[in-house]
């Protein structure tokens, strides 16, 4: 990895995910194939990118029952632990309306009301994510969304995943579709004949995918454009390089696109870092992806104070930021930007991937400056409601329209104004 002093110029070293015109024109292509010819067009979509030509693009129960079946006892019981400390993690997040009483039994309140149907996309390709299952589900289900969707691309054997069938059967979710990439985008969000369109689409995937993302966008919801993950990494000479090697790796074998950063005080533990970066790629069986992400987007940060490390960790606002300091929490308390922090020596990142029970979906390329992960709110909507007496009316109409006026809106004005004793008492309303 690359040693260098510090200086303002730390970044991500990556463009945004806008991916070039061939890209973009190849998913408008897709997207609109999709809308016109329905599953005709996903799977033969399907056959080109995946492989393999599906006759039927919905997940049986008989093959998610094969699926669990095969699976190892001792991993199911993981998950189903994951699933728990997942669920106790989000069940926090819940929200609840209020009501503001006001003079006159007038009040004013807020609704929060979960998103009838939603499309939560697994990735696949290199690796099976059960995880990614668990970190999409269980939120949405906290939220109270009575149906989700979950499409991943199959295998060429034309099935997907046993551990993502497994996770699946594990929440209960049993509308599953064999599709993958800017196709399956398409499917959620326009519907097909096999499949419902729903109303807001998570989960990580490709460019295509990210961009298929965005150009739907408007007709239907989406969390976020994901692109590669990211780790960064706060250390003083207290820490021990091997861990943070392996620290680092942990987020490089995801993607050559993925992006690894050590900001340390110490110029020994950078130089030992480095080393032992080396020594660990070369026993990766994911070594040829690892390698690429750390030679072209590794890099090793000496900075003077931990106070300089601080600020550049909040410029960089990093995906995931490991802190491995004395005084760790306290150090935590400085972060304004990061996607989910992970404290001192036995909080490494994929505790969080997998386990801890905090979403691992997480904002990108430095959006954790205004972004936040995957959560419960990600699943509702918040609706305004206005009760008016008449005699709050009465009260309060001649500075309504007094105000709409001012921004010469009279039609508002006389909306407000239209209203009057002499039609008689209100007979109806609420209490």
């Amino acid at each position: 990895m690359k040693i260098q002093d510090l200086t303002n110029n730390i970044s991500l070293q990556r463009p945004l995910e806008s991916g070039n015109e061939e890209q973009l024109q190849t998913v408008r292509e897709v997207l609109a194939n999709v809308r016109q010819n329905g599953d005709a067009a996903v799977k033969r979509y399907g056959a080109k990118w995946d492989g393999v030509f599906l006759n039927e693009l919905r997940v049986s129960p008989e093959e998610i029952s094969e699926a669990v079946s095969s699976m190892d006892a001792q991993l199911i019981e993981d998950l189903k632990e994951a699933a728990l400390n997942i669920r106790a993690y989000h069940d926090k997040q819940k929200r609840q309306g209020y009501r503001l009483n006001l003079e006159n039994d007038s009040w004013l309140g807020q609704r929060i009301t979960a998103l009838a149907a939603v499309g939560l996309y697994v990735p696949g390709g290199s690796a099976a994510y059960p995880s990614s299952v668990l970190m999409n589900v269980i939120p949405a289900q906290v939220a109270g969304v009575e149906r989700i969707v979950l499409v991943s691309p199959p295998g060429k054997d034309g099935k997907l995943p046993a551990a993502v069938l497994t996770a699946a059967s594990i929440l209960g979710i049993t509308e599953i579709y064999k599709m993958g990439g800017a196709q399956a985008i398409g499917a959620l969000a326009y519907g097909t004949e096999s499949i419902q369109a729903v109303d807001k689409i998570t989960g990580p995937g490709n460019i295509f995918v990210a961009l298929a993302k965005r150009e739907v966008f408007g007709e239907v919801a989406i969390d976020m454009i994901a692109g590669p993950s990211e780790i960064a990494i706060i250390a003083d000479e207290n820490a021990y390089a091997d861990e943070i090697a392996a620290d680092l790796l942990s987020q490089a074998e995801h993607d050559p696109m993925a992006c690894a950063i050590l900001v340390t005080t110490s110029e020994r533990l950078a130089e030992e870092v480095a080393e032992e970066v080396e020594n660990q790629l070369t026993l990766l069986p994911r070594e040829a992806i690892a390698r690429k992400a750390i030679e072209n987007f590794g890099s090793i940060y000496i900075a003077e104070t931990l106070a300089e490390a601080v600020q550049a960790i909040n410029q960089l606002a990093p995906e995931h930021l490991e802190i491995v300091t004395d005084n760790a929490e306290a150090v935590a308390e400085q972060i304004r930007n990061a996607g989910a922090i992970f404290i001192g020596r036995y909080s490494s990142e994929p505790v969080g991937d997998y386990f801890a029970g905090t979403n691992h979906v997480l904002p990108t390329n430095s959006t954790a400056r205004f972004a936040s992960g995957l959560n419960v709110d990600d699943f509702i909507k918040k609706t305004s409601v206005v009760y008016y007496t008449k005699e709050t009316w009465a009260q309060n109409s001649p500075k309504i329209a007094r105000l709409a006026r001012l921004e010469g809106l009279e039609a508002h004005a006389r909306a407000v104004e239209s209203r009057g004793w002499e039609k008689g008492d209100e007979s109806s309303g609420s209490n």
